[in-house]
């Protein structure tokens, strides 16, 4: 097998996740105390028993997510002694998931990733007042025929963007909430098997987050970002970026930018990886790996189960 592993992004929060792995492991422990203490909040309480609502907010689903990625790093190699720098031909992460790529390569410290996590959550949603954007996701309809959609549906001055493309037939829009109303219903018209707005609480990944991206350049100026042991793709151009100051850069752009995952899978699959290993809360990017690509494997680890199984296969 050929290795990359990938770490999820907002959405796959669950009240309850990462509880397992703190029950049954001292170094899943340590990381939910490190990210508490980080952050000066009880976030793995939060975590482990909710409530819902709260940890859906961006502001706490961002590092929350991280630190059960993480979690299940240190779980990895102490109890498996597998190591993401010796086993990985890259990592790369959805979204927020680029933090914990970045930490698990050792690019960001765990503490300055929960931080700077924490940053980004706060000024994501405070960019655009509740109610004024939307996202939704087109079904059935390529990323040229979403952009052709969203650039339609961009009128009066208002924005909308393709804002994920996650795989073949299945692009999320973000904006305005009139102009992504105005997407659903031109993406039936050419054609998309369903059109849905989707519950989110701000518009991300398009132009209406430009304060939040300002916000993430004065947080990242200050934080000292290493070289990662290992390749990591940027979700802002699909491609590898080692170097520290290109690493922030892209922070900074990937607030308002397309996250290209469909495009970033397929540059690994032609690289040679074979097996996608999702670390973390939930089975969406792992699931996705299939419908990229045909011959990719895609491997969640989430619970101690998963860990020991995959421990054992290899």
């Amino acid at each position: 097998m050929s290795w990359a592993y990938v770490f999820p992004g907002q959405g796959s929060q669950a009240v309850g996740m990462g509880k397992e792995l703190a029950a049954a492991f001292p170094e899943a422990r340590e990381i939910f105390g490190e990210v508490d203490h980080a952050l000066k909040q009880n976030l793995s309480r939060l975590m482990f028993e909710g409530p819902d609502d709260e940890l859906t907010l961006t502001e706490n689903a961002q590092p929350a997510l991280m630190a059960v990625s993480m979690a299940v790093v240190a779980v990895l190699q102490k109890q498996g002694n597998i190591s993401i720098r010796n086993t990985a031909r890259y990592v790369a992460g959805h979204s927020l998931g680029e933090y914990s790529a970045l930490a698990a390569a050792g690019s960001l410290t765990l503490s300055d990733a929960a931080r700077l996590l924490k940053t980004r959550g706060q000024a994501m949603q405070k960019a655009v007042p509740v109610g004024e954007g939307a996202m939704a996701a087109l079904l059935g309809l390529d990323l040229d025929q979403a952009q052709e959609v969203a650039g339609e549906a961009a009128t009066n001055g208002e924005v909308c963007a393709a804002a994920n493309d996650n795989a073949p037939g299945q692009v999320v829009v973000s904006g305005h909430r009139a102009a992504i109303e105005r997407a659903i219903g031109l993406a039936k018209a050419k054609g998309a098997k369903r059109a849905i707005m989707l519950p989110v609480s701000a518009p991300f990944h398009c132009a209406l987050m430009k304060p939040a991206a300002d916000v993430m350049a004065e947080a990242l100026a200050v934080t000292k970002i290493l070289s990662p042991a290992v390749p990591v793709i940027a979700n802002v151009t699909a491609s590898t970026v080692v170097d520290p100051d290109e690493i922030r850069r892209l922070l900074v752009e990937q607030v308002t930018a397309l996250v290209r995952w469909r495009e970033s899978v397929h540059l690994m699959k032609e690289a040679g990886v074979d097996t996608l290993i999702e670390l973390g809360a939930g089975k969406v990017l792992s699931g996705l790996a299939k419908r990229i690509d045909g011959d990719l494997t895609g491997i969640s680890l989430q619970t101690p189960q998963d860990i020991e199984a995959f421990a054992k296969r290899t």
